[in-house]
């Protein structure tokens, strides 16, 4: 199993397995990296230019057949479930919680081989599964007891914030709780 520079498991084999297209990769077919970082691989990018900025890997005439072989691939996690057991993000506007999912890396610089950004989303629970034991991002999971009641807590502070309170409620949930200086209620 893939580890990272620490040793510990990032739960695949191959990480090229779990991926979708590169993040480069416009609709059309052709490498957006080729054209907006031309200064970065003045090389690639003349190759890319000469075939009309066609992604070789999908080109059907191309020269690669899997994303292993661009030195510029990267592929990285645009939905928002967690990879493993299928737990969905809930984010709330200005609330400071961390957050259920956390982007995981499932390929590290080894110095040897080009350097491929390669990553999953996983919920906290699954991300800590799989860096300390055997846990393996295809396992057939459910979502951790704890994941869920995160998730469902993060739901009814959700419906809190669309419930409807009269300006009359407000104000007399404020007054109700509010007392004078002298100590009195109001």
């Amino acid at each position: 199993m893939e580890k990272t520079p620490d040793g510990t498991s990032v739960g695949v084999e191959d990480p090229y397995e779990h991926v979708g297209v590169c993040d480069h990769l416009t609709g059309d077919g052709t490498c957006r990296f080729a054209f907006d970082r031309f200064e970065a691989d003045p090389a690639f990018a003349r190759a890319r230019r000469a075939d009309d900025y066609a992604c070789p890997v999908v080109d059907a005439d191309g020269d690669w057949e899997t994303w292993k072989e661009c030195p510029h691939f990267r592929s990285t996690a645009t939905d928002r479930e967690c990879a493993r057991c299928g737990l969905e993000e809930k984010r709330m506007a200005h609330d400071p919680d961390r957050p259920l999912l956390e982007e995981h890396h499932l390929s590290y610089a080894d110095g040897s081989e080009s350097s491929h950004e390669l990553t999953v989303y996983l919920c906290r629970w699954c991300h800590a599964k799989v860096h300390n034991s055997w846990a393996k991002i295809t396992d057939d999971a459910t979502p951790d007891p704890e994941a869920v009641a995160a998730l469902e807590d993060r739901r009814g502070r959700e419906q809190d914030e669309l419930g409807f309170d009269t300006a009359r409620e407000r104000w007399a949930d404020e007054r109700d709780g509010r007392k004078r200086e002298d100590g009195r209620e109001e």
